[in-house]
């Protein structure tokens, strides 16, 4: 005999039990305490897709030397050039897909595949032979690059919501370590065989490939991370649309999201607002960032006659190197306090507003010598590298905040996508300013290098003012209601 059943009662579903996302809310609710384990998870794919990006910057003048591709010696920074921005044009055309796939497929076979391309291609580059082999390698590199706009969107879901801004502070502080750490491996262990030779023979591999070294640290620790994140939790909801229709409220204890929502009021990625300018603000201070980079190595380096500071190469490493260490504590110890008493839009402008002044005042450190600008010198770097990486995780904040869960990695991605044009442009467009205000330095108004730090304070005060405008959106509102 059919049972009799009322079409009218919707039916019982336990959706928790199939779906790992909600298997992650609860254990994200039952967690005591700093989430150590995940911070650790998110710390490691962050420093993995840094160090690749910064990791051939010591050794690519050689080896484009060395692939005899370049009639002249002056073409040969030509040549890297084009080599340096591959891995960001494969990037740029790729983050939005990535990013789509992470919020269909899940974060966690995102993560996987970059972690496993960042060892293949790594190996493969350095075993190179010609300079389009090398090319081809550095552009796949970029376009496998699917891990910081995931991770960044997986640092939001899988903490509690008091550790959330440490989480995204680990994977901004991972991503600025790795890019002090890349170089640095790079320029070590680079042509092994003529720096070492007690160890490395020409004749090994090492020798008959002299950038290959450096390159397989970096896939050894590459591969590594792909086995850890083999266990990584994952945090996107599966439900479908039946599912949510059919769940009866009451037989499930608590919301396992609150960003689920009726698709009805769903909002498209690309008319949310908040989400938006967000990501504009993000690509101006991504601009400001690589030109400031680019600006204070060549100021750093440049003749006392022209407002520089006469520096030797070892000198600037010292300072990025000592700044990136004051970097990590602050990130760990004050950042995460800083921002649960101001919040992230406060920080985001306060940071600004304080790297103005401080930009300001490069110039006059020229006027300094010896270990009196030693000292401060260093400080200014590191207060200006503490200022940037707060500004920037607050924006990581604001736009991971701006995002309901089955779009943000898609927002992130077209945020990578937005960020990497942004510093395509960056370094040319340093090296042209640069290369101008060498040529006025008896100007009447902001002569030499004055120009310099002016400018980039003008992309700060735009950065400022569009988190003024922030201050008037309420994120979740904006994400939520029809």
């Amino acid at each position: 005999m059919a049972e009799n059943r009322n079409p009218l009662l919707p039916e019982k579903i336990d959706v928790r039990r199939s779906c790992p996302g909600c298997e992650a809310d609860r254990l994200k609710e039952e967690q005591k305490g700093i989430p150590y384990k995940n911070l650790a998870y998110i710390w490691i794919v962050s420093l993995c897709t840094a160090i690749s990006i910064t990791s051939l910057f010591p050794f690519v003048y050689f080896m484009i030397r060395d692939f005899h591709i370049a009639e002249r010696e002056e073409d040969i920074g030509f040549y890297a050039g084009f080599m340096g921005s591959s891995f960001m044009v494969g990037r740029g055309l790729t983050s939005v897909f990535w990013g789509m796939a992470a919020d269909r497929y899940g974060r966690k076979p995102i993560i996987l595949i970059g972690t496993l391309s960042a060892a293949i291609f790594n190996i493969l580059f350095g075993i190179s032979t010609t300079f389009w082999m090398a090319l081809a390698m550095r552009f796949l590199l970029g376009c496998f690059n699917c891990l910081l706009g995931t991770i960044r969107a997986y640092a939001t879901e899988i903490c509690r919501d008091e550790y959330r801004a440490l989480a995204l502070s680990v994977a901004s502080t991972s991503r600025g370590i790795g890019l002090i750490i890349g170089p640095a491996i790079g320029g070590f262990f680079a042509m092994p065989a003529e720096k070492y030779p007690s160890v490395f023979a020409q004749s090994s591999i090492f020798g008959r490939f002299p950038y290959f070294l450096p390159c397989l640290l970096i896939s050894i620790y590459a591969f590594g991370a792909f086995l850890c994140c083999w266990w990584l939790p994952e945090t996107l909801h599966t439900h479908n649309d039946l599912e949510k229709k059919k769940l009866d409220p009451s037989n499930v204890e608590g919301s396992s999201d609150a960003e689920e929502q009726d698709p009805s009021c769903e909002v498209s990625i690309l008319k949310n607002w908040p989400l938006i300018s967000t990501i504009i603000l993000y690509c101006v201070f991504s601009l400001q960032e690589i030109a400031y980079s680019e600006i204070f190595s060549l100021w750093a380096v440049s003749d006392k006659k022209y407002g520089g500071l006469s520096f030797s190469s070892q000198e600037v490493g010292e300072v990025l190197a000592i700044s990136g260490l004051g970097l990590l504590f602050f990130q760990l110890l004050l950042y995460p306090r800083v921002e649960k008493i101001l919040g992230p839009i406060r920080t985001t402008r306060l940071s600004a507003a304080l790297s103005i002044p401080l930009l300001a005042s490069y110039t006059y450190m020229a006027m300094l010598s010896g270990l009196i600008l030693h000292i401060v010198l260093n400080l200014g770097s590191m207060l200006r590298n503490a200022f940037s990486v707060s500004a920037i995780t607050g924006i990581f904040i604001l736009l991971n905040n701006a995002a309901p869960q089955h779009q943000r990695a898609a927002a992130n991605g077209i945020s990578m996508t937005a960020m990497s044009i942004s510093k395509a442009f960056g370094p040319a467009g340093a090296g042209a300013l640069f290369s101008w205000a060498q040529k006025r330095q008896v100007a009447s108004f902001l002569p030499g290098d004055q120009v310099l730090f002016f400018m980039l304070n003008l992309k700060k005060v735009g950065k400022n003012n569009g988190a003024n405008k922030e201050t008037n959106i309420d994120q979740e509102k904006a994400n939520t209601e029809c």
